[in-house]
């Protein structure tokens, strides 16, 4: 696979992460806003990855993404946001 089409994967991977996460109501260690923090930052690491990719600076596209999803992840794993991964092949 090149490198363009692993960031091209990546990146609607990310987005469709993105039309389905929900932020859990109940959360009492970490406040709501700062999680939500969190999402608009994976989201601009997901923008910082389209606009890399449209340059053709693929390195720099993958990384992005890859920094959007561990942001993500990281939500998912203190339960604080639901999600799931759509299905790789």
């Amino acid at each position: 696979m090149t490198l363009e089409r692993l960031v091209s994967k990546y990146i609607k991977t990310a987005e469709s992460v993105f039309t389905e996460i929900t932020i859990s109501n109940s959360v009492s260690s970490v406040d709501k806003e700062k999680i939500e923090g969190i999402v608009e930052q994976a989201k601009r690491y997901l923008e910082d990855a389209k606009h890399y990719q449209q340059r053709k600076r693929l390195e720099t596209s993958l990384a992005s993404v890859s920094y959007c999803e561990g942001l993500l992840d990281a939500l998912r794993m203190l339960e604080v946001a639901k999600f799931s991964w759509p299905a790789r092949k």
